[in-house]
């Protein structure tokens, strides 16, 4: 049984479990060294190892409201602050509010534009949306600064 991307906990997170895993453990009298916690603590979380687990956990992309990003949103580049970020559904996806630090014009056509400046899309933990444009690119692409 493998435990699913969405679900693991950031690296930093997983040390502070297995720190106070070892730590109630040392409490009812089982003395462990800090290696083999976060094994015990990979096996917990349903992988074969702790290289495995923080593999995982390192592969996915942490933002915060209020970090720095730049990307692309319907194929033009921009560069701003989340302002706002929700988990949706097993955690697989995220909602993200975007504040652009310069309106983006979403219209490719010469005789007219619309332009954007706070924009809200759904990104998976690699930072790009799963909706695509119709060129095949993904709608918004989020990467911190």
């Amino acid at each position: 049984m493998m435990t699913r991307l969405q679900t693991v906990a950031p690296v930093e997170e997983l040390k502070e479990q297995a720190k106070r895993l070892r730590e109630k453990l040392k409490a009812t009298g089982v003395s462990l060294s800090h290696s083999a916690t976060l094994e015990l603590l990979a096996h917990q979380h349903g992988v074969r190892d702790w290289n495995t687990l923080h593999a995982m956990a390192g592969n996915r992309m942490h933002l915060r409201v209020g970090d720095r990003v730049e990307g692309r949103y319907l194929g033009q580049a921009y560069t701003g602050e989340i302002r706002g970020i929700t988990m949706l559904g097993d955690g697989a996806r995220r909602r993200v509010t975007l504040h652009f630090d310069t309106p983006v014009d979403v219209v490719r056509f010469d005789s007219f534009s619309a332009y954007r400046q706070r924009v809200t899309g759904e990104i998976g933990w690699d930072g790009q949306s799963l909706r695509h444009t119709s060129d095949g690119e993904p709608q918004l692409v989020v990467r911190p600064v």
